[in-house]
């Protein structure tokens, strides 16, 4: 073996292998602490972008859940207006079947007929009042745009929600008195047709509420699910395996020992060429 002492070549040979082995030591301690395998482009360029793909799919459907939530809340405040107004309509049958009696008196039939009025009043007063965040509900359309990020998985689900304006003309429109107990049942016999007709718009307007609400808890139901499975499938490219990680710090730990060992074993070496001139 020939000596020289312009080139070391073990020395150099060692110093590069504990490079090697210092920048996969640090890629394990960066792991390790992030408890991601992907931390830069460079670790897996194709990983990365999937990931991000995947991500960009998961905001998009979170806020549809949260889209399909919103509209659910409106629908359901609609609902329960509607509700409400289904009680007073009752409320009206059973003042206008009682005035249907032709054996009222004058007082009597006067006071059924503005408790009706009254009625009509409050129904009228929560088909103008009722809102939902500030926005009008009955004359409204309420919808919720829903997507998973890609062109062509995107659903606008949407209701209206009528007003009652015509249900309260209609209402206002009768009375349950008359100019004798006679005239008077007949008139509250005309309206307990229209209170009913009334019970039956609204039933069907609630109907209607009801089934886009059962529609869009679905979409709320599928956009999560949909978002749990794409956040594993993610997890699943960039989380770190930390048993893996932890066994491959160990091995470039002791690498590295024995690298700093070696090179010094290498630099050792060259100094023994002082030796021959001794």
């Amino acid at each position: 073996m020939s000596l020289s002492i312009l080139n070391n070549i073990p020395a150099l040979q060692a110093e590069n292998q504990l490079a090697i082995t210092t920048t996969a030591a640090n890629k394990s301690l960066q792991q390790l602490s992030s408890g991601s395998r992907i931390n830069s482009g460079s670790d897996d360029a194709a990983g990365l972008a999937i990931s991000d793909g995947l991500n960009a799919n998961v905001a998009a459907l979170n806020q549809s859940s949260l889209n399909a939530t919103n509209a659910v809340g409106s629908l359901q405040t609609a609902d329960g207006a509607l509700s409400q107004v289904t009680a007073l309509l009752n409320r009206a049958v059973t003042l206008a079947t009682e005035a249907s009696s032709s054996g009222l008196s004058t007082s009597q039939s006067t006071a059924i007929n503005t408790e009706f009025q009254s009625l009509v009043t409050e129904i009228g007063s929560i088909g103008s009042s009722t809102n939902f965040n500030g926005t009008a509900i009955f004359g409204s359309t309420v919808s919720a745009f829903t997507s998973d990020g890609t062109t062509n998985g995107t659903v606008n689900i949407s209701a209206t929600v009528a007003d009652l304006s015509a249900t309260v003309t209609a209402l206002q429109a009768t009375s349950l008195t008359g100019a004798n107990p006679t005239a008077g049942a007949t008139a509250a016999q005309a309206a307990l047709a229209v209170i009913n007709t009334a019970i039956s718009t609204v039933s069907a307007q609630r109907g209607t509420l009801g089934a886009t609400v059962e529609q869009l808890q679905a979409a709320s139901t599928v956009d999560t699910n949909e978002s749990q499975n794409l956040v594993t499938a993610s997890s699943n490219i960039t989380s770190a395996d930390i048993s893996t990680v932890v066994a491959n710090d160990t091995k470039y730990s002791i690498l590295e020992q024995t690298g700093i060992s070696a090179l010094q074993q290498a630099n050792q070496q060259a100094q023994t060429v002082l030796k021959l001139l001794q």
